[in-house]
């Protein structure tokens, strides 16, 4: 419908050649807006005060002229100028017929736009460390990322989904430890477990999958190991642990234990995420950058282009030169490459594989990762808004009122696949984007599982049902369905009820542009949720059966067309569109 207007506007333009001169690159779509009151017409456009300066006259003779140049056509009831410049655009119900008639045409390709080959957007997300199963505040990471791969892909872009692994450096030492001391304790070895292991009961699950490992006693293992916390300092008890492991059980040993407890972890992530409807394209291994000399590539354009320089033994990054709060070290003194230089050495790789614009989806606790990632990338010679990052809030799951406490390494966490048997997969993927992921979200299971009107997943799912249930009575009742019929019938669609859902129906692709354009899937969340309420308004006033054949069939094109968006807008947040409830 916005599209009409643009186009109406458009020709008007076109007609008056001194304007399209002044109007230049400017878009017309960008001038037009839903008006807030239907009694100032459907669409408003701001396009006369837009170009008033350079036109060199006033708002409202440039509205009158191009008002007066408006192409005539029976979809446009009429126009007026209002305020210092507006123009109104009143809509005639054959536009809104016509859209009927689009959406059944298109069914689920209403509202999606012809795929196009660039820009091709790299999509990185969820990314979580392969230490454990999922919890809850992934889940959230997991249904926004895909969400917004859907909205992309239906504004046409090609979009490349990836799970960054971070499968080297500390975290994975840890986890190979944890896996070794659980093993030991099933042997016999009766040891205190370090407070900063991780203590979940999937540790011991991996453990007892474990073959062909080293025992030894407790005193062997703690010879020269300090003391743990509260007597001494865990972090450094862990570490002497870590060097004790490798040094008992030889490099190649310990990291046995710790590939296998990796690739354990990470089966169950890749399960669990694909079975929540998430899946992905690649699932790119940190390690593969030291394998593949990705960093030292990357490392290798710094220093080819003067970015780098050493201090204290160290090599440092001028990251202070692209607005970082501060230079940033890539290779410790020790020669170890650091977290930093895998990063960008990645980001580096994104762009090398030809990938135009990166969006990476991240946890709030990531806010301080940005503008180094971003400093990198515009030192390296890319564009530093060639990559986009948006970070989701926190989750806060309540049970029963209260609050559920997550820690990966106490394993007391409610798990993404507890969440999923919980609620179910649609009500977790619908409640994950309810909210914009700028904000915390409190998720409330009774709510989650609740049938009721309460519930705006079911509420929705329940719109979509209905109409299928209303198509079952109707042969039921003996009579057929004829769309053809209804098309052509339209005009006695004039209920206040029908003509509000009409309008909410055209609205989809404007939503879904919304969405899409500022990964923002709350917009299509709010909605569907108002859909369904017109529809259950609708549903509430009329009869559609009716003995008035004509009057009938134009009801149920209204119907289908309603039963079309729903079920679009639901296949894109990742929901189920049940015709049974």
């Amino acid at each position: 419908m916005k599209t009409l207007v643009e186009k109406l506007l458009s020709e008007a333009l076109g007609a008056l050649p001194e304007l399209s001169e002044v109007v230049g690159d400017l878009s017309l779509l960008s001038t037009i807006e839903r008006t807030r009151d239907s009694a100032h017409g459907d669409f408003a456009s701001n396009i006369a005060m837009r170009i008033a300066k350079p036109a060199r006259r006033s708002p409202r003779d440039l509205a009158a002229a191009i008002v007066e140049a408006l192409p005539e056509t029976e979809q446009l009831a009429k126009v007026e100028i209002a305020g210092p410049g507006f123009i109104n655009f009143y809509l005639s119900p054959s536009a809104f017929h016509a859209e009927l008639e689009t959406i059944l045409d298109r069914g689920s390709e209403y509202g999606r736009h012809a795929p196009k080959a660039s820009p091709r957007i790299l999509l990185e997300f969820v990314s979580a460390n392969p230490t454990g199963p999922l919890h809850v505040g992934h889940g959230r990471l997991a249904a926004y990322g895909a969400t917004v791969g859907n909205l992309l892909e239906a504004m046409g872009s090609p979009v490349h989904r990836e799970y960054y692994v971070n499968d080297a450096g500390r975290q994975m030492d840890i986890l190979g430890l944890s896996v070794w001391l659980r093993w030991l304790e099933a042997s016999g070895t009766k040891i205190a477990f370090p407070e900063a292991g991780y203590r979940g009961d999937y540790i011991r699950d991996i453990a007892a999958a474990l073959n062909k490992v080293s025992a030894v006693d407790a005193d062997t293992l703690l010879d020269g190991v300090p003391a743990d916390e509260p007597d001494g300092d865990k972090e450094a008890h862990i570490e002497a642990l870590i060097a004790r492991a490798k040094d008992l059980l030889g490099e190649d040993g310990f990291d046995r234990i710790r590939q296998q407890a990796l690739e354990s972890i990470r089966d169950d992530i890749e399960d669990d995420l694909a079975e929540f409807g998430v899946n992905f394209d690649r699932w790119y291994s940190e390690q593969s950058l030291t394998k593949s000399s990705r960093i030292d590539d990357a490392i290798a354009v710094l220093e080819d282009r003067g970015m780098l320089y050493v201090k204290d033994g160290a090599t440092w990054f001028r990251a202070t030169d692209f607005g970082d709060e501060k230079d940033r070290v890539v290779i410790r003194d020790n020669g170890v490459k650091t977290y930093f230089a895998s990063d960008i050495a990645y980001h580096f790789d994104k762009r090398e594989r030809g990938f135009d614009h990166l969006i990476d989806i991240l946890g709030a606790d990531h806010h301080g990762y940005v503008p180094r990632v971003k400093a990198g990338l515009d030192a390296m010679g890319y564009k530093a808004e060639d990559l986009e990052v948006e970070l989701v809030q926190f989750v806060a799951l309540y049970r029963g009122g209260k609050k559920v406490q997550m820690s990966t390494r106490s394993g007391e966490f409610d798990t993404l696949r507890q969440l999923r048997a919980d609620v179910g997969n649609d009500a977790a993927r619908f409640f994950y984007v309810s909210r914009s992921n700028d904000q915390h979200l409190d998720f409330d299971l009774d709510v989650a599982k609740s049938q009721s009107n309460d519930n705006p997943v079911y509420y929705i799912q329940y719109a979509h049902a209905r109409i299928a249930s209303v198509f079952r009575q109707l042969a039921e009742k003996g009579h057929e369905r004829d769309d053809a019929n209804g098309r052509t019938k339209l005009a006695l669609l004039n209920e206040p009820q029908e003509k509000a859902l009409m309008t909410a129906l055209s609205r989809y692709p404007e939503v879904i542009e919304l969405s899409a354009n500022n990964l923002a899937p709350q917009h299509l969340v709010h909605y569907l949720r108002d859909l369904a309420n017109d529809f259950h308004t609708y549903y509430n006033a009329h009869v559609f059966i009716v003995d008035d054949a004509g009057l009938r069939n134009a009801r149920l094109v209204l119907c289908a067309a309603t039963q079309h968006v729903i079920a679009n807008g639901l296949e894109i947040l990742g929901v189920s569109a049940p015709d049974s409830m």
